[in-house]
């Protein structure tokens, strides 16, 4: 299954993150951190233990382009490997862990606000106008991250690739994964 949604936007911050936000909501609540959220991530470890245990999942160096954002669940070859397609970054060991049932790409700025009203109503948004979340099995998971253009009719597009597979055994181990690794995609287009 490959679900893609265009036309997405980074809120003019430079970062996605992508995870199961009712996840993330429950961690934040667990750890006893602020409901600016943001301020939390890049003041303490918070963020770096997050990581490790498959919360979220970080991508900085986000252009201020429209996106297409593709999540590919089913084995067949990536959008981003297609010949093509222009790969500019492919990015392994990442873990994620699902909980409730549905899985996020969203901005930054809902970092600073991250109380469970505006977990709620992101929620009813995304669900409401087709924004990048889909519904997956609880369970731990195995993300690539893939970043590069895709041809969409005829022109080049800047866009994102999780490739996300189902893990044998429960058990989140991210500690290899570089949370400031930098996901610039230099797009000709723009």
């Amino acid at each position: 299954m490959r679900y893609e949604f265009v036309g997405v936007l980074n809120d003019l911050v430079d970062y996605f993150l992508v995870g199961d936000v009712l996840l993330l909501q429950r961690y934040k609540e667990e750890n006893c951190l602020a409901d600016d959220l943001a301020s939390e991530f890049v003041s303490g470890d918070s963020a770096d233990k997050a990581v490790r245990d498959g919360i979220v999942i970080p991508l900085a160096g986000i252009e201020n382009y429209p996106y297409t954002v593709i999540f590919s669940l089913s084995g067949d070859v990536p959008e981003l490997f297609k010949p093509e397609s222009r790969l500019q970054h492919w990015r392994g060991g990442y873990v994620m862990r699902v909980e409730n049932r549905s899985v996020l790409l969203f901005t930054w700025r809902i970092l600073q606000n991250f109380t469970r009203p505006a977990v709620g109503t992101l929620l009813d948004r995304y669900r409401s106008q087709g924004r990048p979340m889909i519904e997956i099995e609880n369970g731990f998971y195995d993300v690539e991250v893939l970043g590069g253009e895709v041809l969409r009719e005829g022109s080049y597009e800047p866009a994102f690739e999780f490739v996300v597979t189902k893990k044998a055994e429960n058990g989140c181990v991210a500690s290899q994964t570089d949370i400031n690794y930098r996901f610039s995609i230099d797009s000709r287009t723009y």
